[in-house]
């Protein structure tokens, strides 16, 4: 079984390209976010409730390689899953597609803050939960 997912599809509105209206790179970090939102909302708890409680899963890490550009008016998918979980971290991968087309594939890596920037242990249950969204490693 394979690490649960979640696709978040959205249309490359027009402030998001360049002059040639493709895409800016900056901007495909945005939809990363987008997608690891969502990713947290169906399959674990919303990120209002970290939130709420004075956490913060801050970025330490994006990696992006990109394959083909994404336009304006494009219809895309962003899809995202967990990639390991850690005490106090975690690592989500993602891919960016416009249909069967491979646009963007990467990852971000994320550590648990309290409102004064320092790191935070998940808290075991919730550990536990993220945990159990990542695909179990073979071999």
């Amino acid at each position: 079984m394979g690490a649960a997912t979640t696709t978040c599809e959205l249309r490359v509105p027009f402030f998001d390209t360049d002059a040639m209206r493709v895409v800016h790179h900056a901007n495909y970090v945005k939809y990363l976010e987008l997608a690891r939102v969502q990713l947290l909302d169906e399959h674990h708890r919303p990120y209002t409730e970290y939130v709420a409680e004075g956490l913060h899963f801050a970025v330490t890490r994006v990696e992006l390689d990109y394959h083909q550009a994404a336009r304006f008016d494009d219809r895309i998918a962003v899809t995202a899953w967990l990639r390991w979980v850690r005490g106090a971290s975690l690592g989500v991968g993602y891919a960016i597609a416009r249909g069967d087309e491979l646009l963007v594939s990467g990852s971000t890596e994320h550590v648990l803050v309290d409102e004064k920037g320092r790191p935070r242990r998940l808290p075991k249950l919730q550990r536990a939960e993220l945990a159990g969204l990542v695909a179990p490693q073979s071999g």
